[in-house]
């Protein structure tokens, strides 16, 4: 196995040759199948994009007609009430473990800039933090742990199977970014967390199938074995976030499930996934501009009512998505329209039968609380809401024609500007961006530059001006809003000059690109 990535201070503690063989090893043994799985996904977007439709598998209707359940909670997951998530750098550790909520979705993948740097010293700083040995100063103020039956339990998500790690490479081939992540992990972390009465914990995103779903639950055996770990003691929430995943959570349920901790509604992201996947396909599957896109929408009440039937079916929690609202000292106004609308978010999934949800800032975690526990009082979840009354059929799932809402130039405009400031941060190492009292990440931008996409391919009118979406209008607005930036102290020439021709490639190209973060990443040292 060769690094190619400098070893900065304290690498070495992360990066030992055991560890490096442990990963090489899950490569040697798992990176085929992972290729082949990449290939089988091509497939069939093609066949989505000749015609083709997505529905619930008839090949594995004995699994959902079949009689079973997944492992009970694991130490420290039986109460999700609130979950914080945010990347790992040594600041966002110690607030997110004292923030008071049941659980950190410490992330390496879409709140996570994948530069050598982040990757690595986030490895460190989780070890640390399970050490006790992250303690600091900075600027007069001092960042330290509560005590340990105080902290949040660390559920570490990986990047997705379709990404490389393209300073590790094993027999001259690139490390799956997935297995990196999760092997570094695992083999500096697993005993410690077993020590303290808990256990190795992972969020698995971006997964298209239950096959994809069963390939790591064949790595986890396999990583237990390896290591003489009790088999089971690894648990994975997988995030329902592309489209496909939504016909399929049953089944993926069922393959990880003596190693799963249920599954979570990954909005932002299904909702990209629903425009990747469809975007060939006309009007029948254009959405209005993100903003007007709501939990409420008859497509995406399918899919969440659908998660928390199947989750509590099988025994397994289902987690809520995202409040990504940053609340300011500054403007009270806007502090108290905004938390409305995360009071009303979290009190529709804790009424729906949701067993906790996800906020972006510590400020939250108060208001997830108070609802959440109004509807639990002192029960830790409610797996006994089987919401046996929710029949969601496939035509629900697809019924993205019904939602309402307009594509006007002040989405247009939003869309461009969120894009070109999240790209320009994420270029310099930020993966978790504020961005007009919004925590954004690479989801939104995902929706933004994909929006753009399918509206200048389907000759879509503004609302309120009359124009045509086309790229010269798109360029003209990069223009006038790169000139809006460029004013504000924080401007950084190069970055947003990098930015921009990412946004124009992903954006404006004939051909979509599948990831944004596939280019970015190339564009990375």
């Amino acid at each position: 196995m060769e690094i190619t990535g400098p070893r900065l201070d304290r690498f070495d503690e992360i990066l030992t040759p055991q560890a490096l063989d442990f990963v090489a090893a899950l490569h040697r043994e798992f990176d085929g199948r992972r290729l082949e799985l990449l290939e089988a996904r091509q497939a069939r977007q093609a066949e989505l994009s000749a015609g083709g439709t997505l529905d619930f598998l008839p090949e594995t209707k004995e699994i959902r007609e079949g009689d079973w359940q997944v492992a009970s909670p694991a130490p420290g997951l039986e109460d999700r009430r609130v979950e914080i998530t945010g990347p790992v750098d040594k600041k966002m550790t110690i607030n997110a473990l004292n923030s008071g909520a049941k659980v950190w979705l410490a992330d390496f993948e879409d709140a996570n800039s994948p530069l050598w740097e982040n990757c690595v010293a986030g490895q460190l700083n989780l070890r640390d933090a399970l050490d006790r040995a992250i303690d600091f100063e900075t600027g007069g103020k001092s960042y330290a742990l509560l005590p340990d039956d105080e902290l949040a339990t660390i559920v570490v998500r990986p990047r997705g199977w379709h990404l490389d790690e393209k300073h590790a490479n094993v027999d001259g081939r690139p490390v799956s970014a997935s297995l990196f992540d999760f092997g570094l992990y695992f083999f500096h972390c697993a005993q410690r967390q077993l020590d303290k009465g808990k256990g190795p914990y992972f969020y698995l995103p971006k997964m298209e199938s239950h096959l994809e779903a069963r390939l790591w639950n064949d790595v986890f055996t396999r990583a237990q074995a390896l290591l003489g770990i009790p088999h089971g003691t690894i648990r994975a929430t997988v995030l329902i976030e592309t489209y496909p995943a939504a016909f399929e959570m049953e089944e993926i349920l069922y393959e990880l499930r003596e190693h799963s901790a249920g599954l979570n509604a990954g909005r932002w992201d299904y909702l990209f996934s629903v425009i990747k996947k469809f975007r060939t396909r006309g009007r029948e599957f254009l959405l209005p501009e993100r903003n007007a896109v709501t939990m409420t929408a008859p497509f995406m009440r399918a899919y969440t009512e659908l998660l928390v039937r199947t989750c509590h079916k099988r025994g397994a929690h289902a987690i809520g998505g995202m409040a990504a609202f940053i609340p300011s000292r500054r403007d009270p106004e806007v502090n108290a329209v905004a938390l409305e609308k995360v009071r009303a978010d979290k009190t529709r999934e804790s009424g729906d039968g949701f067993d906790g949800s996800w906020v972006a800032h510590p400020d939250l975690v108060p208001i997830c609380q108070e609802v959440f526990d109004g509807v639990l009082g002192e029960r830790p979840n409610q797996l006994d809401r089987l919401r046996e009354d929710v029949a969601v059929t496939a035509a629900d799932l697809l019924s993205v024609s019904e939602t309402p809402g307009d594509i006007t130039e002040t989405g247009l405009r939003n869309n461009v500007d969120v894009a070109l400031r999240y790209l320009a941060a994420w270029m310099g190492g930020s993966g978790a961006v504020a961005i007009h009292n919004l925590m954004e990440d690479a989801a939104t931008a995902e929706i933004s530059r994909s929006q753009i996409w399918q509206w200048i391919h389907n000759d879509i009118t503004l609302a309120d001006t009359g124009e045509r979406v086309t790229k010269e209008l798109v360029e003209r607005i990069i223009a006038e809003e790169l000139e809006q930036a460029s004013k504000e102290p924080a401007y950084n020439e190069k970055l947003f000059g990098q930015a921009t021709a990412l946004f124009k490639e992903v954006a404006l190209d004939d051909d979509f690109a599948e990831f944004l973060t596939l280019p970015a990443y190339a564009r990375m040292p």
